[in-house]
C-alpha cells in the first residue's frame, strides 16, 4: 500500500537539513531587511517625503491600519489571525514540497511570501498597524512597503511555478 506524505513520517525525497537552513537563513535575513526599511522610514520620513524620481516615485511614510490599499482598516485581530494561518499553511506546503532541485525557485517563493507576511505581521503586533513608505506618485498607487513587493513578487512566482513550470507534476 502506497504511503501518503505524512509530516511526521520520513520522508527520504524531503529537503536536506542545509537546504533548510539555507532557506530558513533567507526567511530571517528578508524579514529583518523589511524591518530595517521600516525602522529607516520611521526614523527618516515621519515628516519629510524625499522624492526619489521627481513626479513619479518618492518615499513617503504612512501608517497603515488596514489590509491591502488600506481595505479593512482597524480590523487589527482579523489581520493578525489571517498571517498566522498563512504561515501555517506556507509551512505545511514548503514541508510537503519535493526535495528535488527543480523546485527551488517554488521554495524560494514560498519563503518570500513568509518572510512578507511575517514583516507586516510584527508591525501589526508592534504598532497596531504597517509602516508603508513607498510611494509611486506618477499613478497615485497605494503607498507600500518591502514586504508588500516580497507578497507580491512572490504572488506572481507562485502562480508561474504552478500554473506553468510545475503544471504537470500535481503539486496539489
Amino acid at each position: 500500500m502506497e504511503q501518503k506524505n505524512n509530516l511526521f513520517i520520513k520522508n527520504e525525497n524531503r529537503p536536506t537539513t542545509k537546504t533548510n537552513i539555507i532557506f530558513i537563513v533567507m526567511f530571517v535575513f528578508l524579514t529583518l531587511f523589511d524591518q530595517w526599511t521600516k525602522w529607516l522610514a520611521v526614523r527618516h520620513l515621519t515628516n519629510n517625503d524625499i522624492p526619489l524620481i521627481q513626479g513619479v516615485l518618492e518615499l513617503h511614510y504612512l501608517e497603515n491600519r488596514g489590509a491591502a490599499w488600506g481595505m479593512l482598516q482597524n480590523q487589527t485581530w482579523f489581520l493578525v489571525i489571517i498571517p498566522i494561518l498563512v504561515l501555517i499553511a506556507l509551512i505545511y506546503g514548503y514541508l510537503q514540497l519535493p526535495a528535488e532541485k527543480k523546485y527551488t525557485l517554488l521554495r524560494f517563493s514560498l519563503i518570500l511570501l513568509a518572510a512578507g507576511a511575517v514583516g507586516n505581521f510584527i508591525d501589526r503586533l508592534i504598532n497596531r498597524y504597517v509602516v508603508d513608505f513607498i510611494y509611486f506618485s506618477l499613478i497615485d498607487f497605494p503607498v507600500f512597503n518591502v514586504a508588500d513587493c516580497y507578497v507580491c513578487i512572490s504572488s506572481a512566482l507562485i502562480l508561474y511555478c504552478i500554473l506553468i513550470k510545475h503544471r504537470d507534476d500535481n503539486l496539489l
